[in-house]
């Protein structure tokens, strides 16, 4: 395999981000290679981007060009450019809060999406260890309370709890336990307040008496913890001498709590996906799909360059040229074949999922690579790269391209099979209706499935509702019995 091979089949797997870093990167490095400017002008001004139609009421012609070697030209495309460059973005399809309810994972049921507002722009905070540096610095003057401090901050877990134990602080500081101690009480009461517990009890303590709601009850609760686990309900109102409501009232509290106070105030803000690919409704009930044109990046050869300077240059400097000019132009070939194949691809796997995008993720079929490799005329692990790591934005919200390969479970009758996330989803919707009174055992789930025609077994429910972080009927029971 060649450099230039091996380098063409990592083009095919990096995202749209990862490309453009590489490229930026052979920017710098080969001097026959420029950007192409047009690629910087407002979307509107641009050549219209690469990009496919879908119809819906001609499968065969999208499959076939879906297969063509070339993407197809504005006179035989099903496109209308001028639509083509009026993607609104910093829209919905580019990772902007979407209108309506929302359906599956990750997308909505509305086709209509809403702007970005400053809202979704993350602050950066100061680490965790530099805020509590400042606090230390204000709430303590005495230098060895101050040295204590700083002590405690170093040996904070990432959840913030102190694991070790304050007797070995003290005789590691040759100091009195109960001088640490002392410190360690007040910072307890640090922002955020619970960090420097030495277990959930004392976190969730330090927490609720900030608040001034550590009352004789609330304390007795938190001695009974494992009960809590248990939710055996009758045995704590026994004990913290209350009734059901005011039980229900200090569980709430419980909960609001932050057992690893640490962890969150740490945790980087949420870094919006940006697509690799657009998709949209056009006219006659089809669909547009491109590559995204503000991350696609764009380059040109510079062959007047290399005209201009080669004549004149020695012969190592032309061997050094002609290296660069054959370089700039494979690269230019390989984005070019990259954006093709993955338009092909993704072309294919939305044109099979059709009824997802209208009808939502119980109509979502079950797909696999083979499916798509035999379609477009491609190795199976070529599909693979393509859909690897690539995000598609659609009205239905951004999706991973690998979230439309589902497994089939079969249909009772014997017809054409379900998708495995379609069944998923349904047993949560099951789940999510069932009545107070009524709960349904994974056997219960299995009866009304096969009603539905999907042929399950027991265990195969059991395992969907597992991964979906979904309890057995005994502990959505005992949730459900819990006072309110």
């Amino acid at each position: 395999m060649t450099p230039q091979l091996r380098q063409a089949i990592q083009l095919l797997q990096f995202s749209n981000i990862e490309v453009a870093t590489f490229v930026e990167r052979e920017l710098e490095r080969n001097p026959l290679l420029e950007r192409d400017e047009a690629s910087d002008a407002p979307i509107g001004e641009r050549a219209a981007p690469d990009q496919i139609g879908l119809r819906a009421d001609a499968p065969a012609d999208v499959a076939s060009a879906a297969r063509a070697e070339t993407l197809p030209t504005e006179a035989a495309s099903p496109l209308d450019s001028v639509h083509a460059e009026e993607y609104d973005a910093g829209g919905a399809a580019d990772g902007g809060p979407a209108m309506g309810s929302f359906d599956g994972r990750g997308g909505n049921q509305s086709f209509t999406g809403g702007d970005r507002g400053i809202d979704d722009v993350a602050g950066e905070s100061p680490p965790l260890r530099d805020h509590l540096g400042e606090q230390l610095r204000l709430g303590f003057s005495d230098p060895v309370d101050r040295m204590i401090g700083a002590y405690l901050i170093a040996l904070l877990c990432p959840a913030g709890r102190l694991t070790a134990d304050p007797a070995a602080i003290a005789h590691a500081m040759a100091l009195r336990v109960e001088r640490v101690e002392a410190v360690r009480q007040i910072m307890m009461r640090f922002d955020p307040p619970g960090l420097f517990a030495r277990d959930l009890k004392e976190c969730l303590a330090a927490q609720l008496a900030e608040k001034d709601r550590l009352d004789p009850a609330m304390a007795t609760l938190l001695d009974n913890l494992e009960l809590l686990a248990r939710r055996d309900s009758r045995a704590l109102m026994k004990l913290c001498d209350v009734d059901a409501a005011d039980l229900a009232d200090m569980i709430a509290e419980i909960k609001a709590l932050d057992p690893k106070p640490g962890a969150s105030y740490d945790e980087e803000p949420v870094r919006a996906i940006v697509p690799d690919l657009l998709m949209r409704a056009a006219a006659a009930e089809s669909w547009v799909i491109e590559l995204n044109p503000d991350t696609m990046p764009k380059v040109l050869v510079n062959e007047g360059f290399f005209a201009r300077v080669s004549p004149k240059a020695n012969k190592a400097d032309r061997i050094f040229l002609a290296e660069y000019l054959a370089s700039a132009n494979w690269l230019v070939r390989s984005l070019q074949q990259r954006a093709q194949t993955i338009l092909k691809v993704a072309a294919e796997i939305m044109r099979l999922q059709d009824g997802f995008m209208r009808q939502g993720v119980a109509y979502l079929r079950p797909l696999i690579l083979r499916d798509i490799a035999t379609a477009v005329e491609m190795h199976e692990s070529t599909v693979s790269r393509v859909t690897s790591n690539k995000y598609i934005a659609t009205p239905r919200g951004i999706f991973e391209l690998k979230y439309f390969f589902t497994t089939s479970i079969a249909a009772v009758d014997g017809g054409e099979g379900h998708s495995s996330e379609s069944v998923r989803h349904r047993i949560r919707q099951l789940i999510e209706a069932e009545a107070t009174t009524v709960i349904l055992s994974d056997d219960q789930l299995v009866v009304l499935l096969r009603k539905e025609g999907v042929d399950i077994a027991r265990r195969t429910v059991a395992k969907y509702r597992e991964a979906m972080h979904i309890p057995n009927s005994v502990g959505r029971r005992r949730v459900k019995t819990v006072p309110a």
